[in-house]
């Protein structure tokens, strides 16, 4: 479901959000449907989940100990092969298992369900390590590359980030030199915080090219994507870094010196770097909601466990509305992440290509309420959760990275409003050109003028979910209509006002995406809740009140944030906000003096 299409609904978007929501639920009941799937008809996938699933976990994989080696076990390495873990979405006829993103996702929630570390590890192998040649490789490069990978034989390690480039992809200083005669490249430079960095015989790596643009004859630096064999010599790595958390993960340092690699292991075309590792990471963002909302459920598990039992003041804790609300909370925002997670995918797996904001806002999403609900079972479980033996401390470090790798939370939040805001500037471009010709575009600007007298009055612009959503969810819907409409009205006048400009005003899109995140998180809620009412399922009743006591806030939320942003204060607080880290960066730290004046 492109997300684009709920943004701007309001702006006079051909589908409606009743078709949206409608859509919402088919594909939702098809990620589900694949789950089923999953297990029914893939032995060796339901091994992999018995793998982590069984009674005896600790058995085949202990968590605590990968943390101490600051590796995953060679047994637990050789498990997972064995199960074809390591070939999850390799097509079957090249030695995968050809699982669905939604199989793969299922497998994701379960492995992060009990151990990040082992989740880090095959996800970097191929979430992003092999990604490319799954994506852009050609029969060529699949045949000679993939079935080695999915057996686990080689490891693979996807080598973007460098000293002087994280966000910033273009900033990248690596150099591939194509030889004269167009046989080779030679690829020189380093790339630090490799996951798999040292285990990895197969790396997709990103460097700059000189590319001679086929159209104009014009030469230009651009980036591009080369798979590298560890085996054509002149790469190191160094040793592993030591890190706060997923110390279970190999993550090290690799250097490139004159490594010569084949021009046919150049993936995609030249000069198209930048396309294949944007769309690499935007490939595997759904299986880190996916992973994270399977680590919620492992906390929530503890949190409950010790509700139940432990008795303060005469009565069991689970009794206090302080207790009930923090595991009340922990649940819905495991149920908000889920959903998003098996959208996506359901998506995915239908061949919806614009999925880019959707997958974003599942990883910023799942990765903040992964934090506060861990963060909340070990408050639940007081200083019993605070001790190490419990192991929620290490799941604390280990969740500390998802907001940071992949795409930091701060640039995806920009990302997700820009591409809202991007879609907006379309719409109000056709209206530009409708009031240049207003004879010949009487219905656009109609319904236009129609839609802001009708704002402006408080009315409603007619939308409506009365017919896709379950009766039982009828004000939810009915919230989820109005910050549609509240949401459209104010990006539009937004854009209006700033224009070109807004690519600027980070703190306010850093507002403007909190909003679209908790709309599009009403969505997915309600689409899954409605459907689950309308199948009667045992847990329906129980999703009705997850989905309602989400949408609810989410909407007061969404429409305090919008209202703020339409006034004065707004403008005073974000220029108090620039001026106090002006303040701090000029000082070199805290510029306020002591209060007791020493």
């Amino acid at each position: 479901m492109p997300f684009a299409v709920i943004l701007h609904v309001e702006l006079g978007h051909s589908m409606g959000s009743t078709c949206v929501l409608h859509r919402a639920c088919t594909l939702l009941s098809l990620s589900l449907l694949g789950c089923r799937a999953l297990l029914a008809s893939s032995p060796r996938v339901h091994g992999g989940a018995r793998f982590y699933a069984s009674q005896d976990t600790e058995e085949v994989n202990n968590p605590s100990k990968n943390d101490a080696l600051g590796k995953v076990e060679d047994s637990t390495m050789e498990g997972l092969k064995q199960l074809g873990v390591f070939g999850s979405q390799v097509p079957s006829e090249l030695g995968g298992l050809g699982l669905t993103n939604t199989q793969y996702a299922r497998m994701a929630e379960v492995v992060g369900m009990h151990d990040l570390g082992v989740t880090v590890m095959f996800g970097a192998h191929q979430s992003i390590g092999f990604k490319g040649i799954l994506l852009f490789g050609n029969e060529a490069q699949k045949e000679k590359y993939l079935p080695k990978l999915a057996s686990g034989e080689n490891i693979a390690a996807f080598c973007l980030t460098e000293p002087a480039c994280g966000s910033d992809v273009a900033s990248i200083k690596t150099t591939a030199v194509k030889s004269p005669c167009g046989k080779f490249y030679t690829i020189n430079g380093s790339k630090i915080w490799i996951s798999n960095g040292s285990l990895a015989e197969i790396l997709t790596v990103f460097a700059r090219t000189v590319v001679k643009e086929e159209s104009t004859g014009e030469v230009k630096d651009k980036i591009t994507a080369f798979i590298v064999e560890k085996a054509f010599g002149g790469v190191t790595n160094g040793p592993p870094e030591k890190k706060m958390g997923i110390k279970a993960t190999n993550v090290a340092e690799i250097c490139f010196d004159n490594v010569r690699v084949p021009a046919e292991n150049v993936l995609d075309k030249e000069g198209a770097g930048f396309k294949v590792a944007m769309n690499i990471l935007n490939n595997g963002r759904f299986a880190m909601a996916a992973a994270l909302s399977g680590t919620m459920k492992a906390a929530i598990t503890k949190a409950v466990e010790h509700a139940a039992n432990r008795t303060q003041f005469g009565s069991k804790i689970h009794t206090f509305g302080a207790i009930q609300e923090k595991l009340a909370r922990m649940a819905v925002l495991q149920y908000v992440t889920e959903s998003m997670a098996y959208m996506v995918s359901a998506n995915m797996d239908m061949g919806v290509k614009d999925f880019q904001i959707e997958a974003a806002i599942s990883k910023i999403f799942g990765s903040e309420a992964a934090w506060s609900v861990t963060d909340e079972c070990i408050q639940v479980l007081g200083g019993m959760g605070y001790m190490k033996e419990v192991g929620l401390e290490r799941v604390m470090r280990d969740l500390r990275v998802f907001r940071i790798f992949e795409g930091t939370n701060d640039i995806l939040r920009l990302f997700v409003a820009l591409n809202g805001f991007q879609s907006a500037g379309t719409q109000l471009k056709q209206l530009q050109s409708a009031f240049r010709n207003p004879l010949g575009n009487t219905g656009l600007l109609l319904r236009d003028a129609s839609k802001k007298v009708k704002r402006k009055a408080g009315l409603g612009t007619g939308l409506s979910l009365k017919e896709t959503v379950h009766p039982e969810l009828e004000n939810s819907g009915e919230l989820t209509v109005q910050a549609v409409e509240q949401f459209g009205g104010a990006v539009e006048m937004l854009l209006i006002k700033h224009g070109k400009k807004i690519i600027d005003e980070q703190f306010l899109l850093k507002r403007v995406a909190d909003c679209a995140i908790d709309l599009y998180a009403m969505i997915v809620v309600l689409s899954r809740a409605s459907r689950s009412l309308s199948l009667g399922h045992p847990t329906a009743q129980h999703e009705k009140m997850l989905c309602d006591s989400w949408c609810f806030e989410a909407a007061d939320r969404i429409h305090d944030t919008l209202k703020f942003l339409s006034t004065d204060f707004s403008k005073q607080v974000f220029k108090n906000l620039r001026g106090i880290s002006h303040a701090l960066v000029e000082n070199g730290g805290v510029a306020t003096q002591p209060p007791l004046g020493f």
